[in-house]
């Protein structure tokens, strides 16, 4: 089989560092993308020699994102899966409520993922091939304490994959979405909540590319917590609200 290249955004921290790190070690020629070339240029000497390459790029900006990927695909071959995991999160609620934190939101997390698809959709088109694998959370299943933007934005990614999938299997082109719970991370480091069957970022990256060689759509983990939660998202608010509030309170 010849040498595949994954791109992964959000390649300097959290599950995109680790993915990026078992990747390689795995044998994937990686190509990590973030804002900082510094924390890409630590991610490369951290893997194995010569197999991660660090392309720094803002996804929030179109033309930079296009850029970066003819980059990547004209330096280094085409991509063969595109993990976009690029994501922020500042906690919103009603006692601080600034918009400024939701279109910062809104521009990461979800034009983001945005941006990259149009970046790597004409490869793959052309090719009648590749793997579009988008990063969202179970936060985007129902609402949570103090993440009105964050889990909008997620809400929104999970909709968008379901609704690309539709036109990417007419090319040949595999779709996964990755729901994880929750995972230490420095972004999970800013919830106000509890955070039940908290994962270690390595175990999150495990699980996740054990999922994306699988042929399922949805890839989630702790697999309790996540079937828990989207359970839960079915049920009358009545009941729904009550039960976030006892299993969030601190």
């Amino acid at each position: 089989m010849s040498e595949r290249t994954v791109w992964i955004t959000g390649a300097s921290s959290g599950i995109g560092r680790a993915v990026a790190l078992q990747m390689a070690r795995d044998g994937w020629r990686v190509v990590g993308s973030a804002r900082r070339q510094e924390a890409l240029d630590e991610l490369a000497a951290e893997g194995p020699a010569g197999r991660i390459t660090g392309v720094a790029v803002d996804v929030t900006d179109p033309e930079a994102t296009k850029a970066a990927v003819a980059r990547i695909e004209a330096e280094i071959g085409p991509i063969d899966r595109a993990i976009l995991a690029a994501g922020t999160h500042i906690p919103t609620s009603a006692d601080d409520f600034k918009p400024e934190d939701f279109r910062t939101l809104v521009e990461v997390n979800l034009m983001g993922v945005v941006n990259a698809t149009a970046a790597v959709l004409p490869g793959f088109k052309q090719r009648r091939a590749g793997h579009l694998v988008v990063v969202a959370s179970v936060a985007g299943y129902g609402g949570l304490p103090t993440a009105a933007g964050y889990g909008a934005t997620k809400a929104g990614l999970i909709n968008f994959t379901e609704s690309m999938k539709f036109d990417l299997d007419e090319w040949g082109v595999k779709t996964q979405l990755v729901c994880p719970g929750f995972v230490r991370t420095p972004l999970t480091d800013r919830n106000e909540f509890s955070m039940p069957f908290l994962m270690e970022v390595e175990d999150a990256a495990e699980a996740m590319v054990k999922g994306m060689e699988g042929g399922g759509f949805e890839i989630t983990f702790p697999k309790r917590f996540t079937w828990l939660v989207k359970a839960m998202s079915a049920l009358p608010y009545a009941l729904y609200f009550p039960m976030v509030r006892k299993g969030t309170r601190k």
